[in-house]
């Protein structure tokens, strides 16, 4: 089942976000749900969020990752939202 997390920075974390890139990568390669995934940018190219779509079993399934992301751990969001989706094009 696929689920998209919708992930809105907090205001001025880029440093949070870009100190946590790495593991946040890696959590994303180890854990081998994420099908799609990218930051949302400013005006000014300036990461501010991520849309990431997951295949997961469930909602609880996809809380669960959005949890033990090293993003979320870190503080980086704002507020995440997760709907699930049907992928269509």
């Amino acid at each position: 089942m696929l689920y998209c997390l919708i992930c809105q920075d907090k205001k001025n974390a880029i440093e949070t976000r870009l100190q946590n890139r790495e593991d946040h990568l890696k959590y994303v390669a180890e854990t081998n749900v994420v099908k799609y995934a990218g930051p949302f940018l400013s005006e000014d190219d300036i990461m501010i969020g991520s849309l990431i779509v997951i295949d997961v079993e469930n909602k609880d399934e996809a809380n669960k990752w959005s949890k033990n992301d090293p993003y979320k751990k870190a503080g980086l969001f704002n507020k995440v939202e997760i709907f699930k989706f049907k992928h269509l094009i």
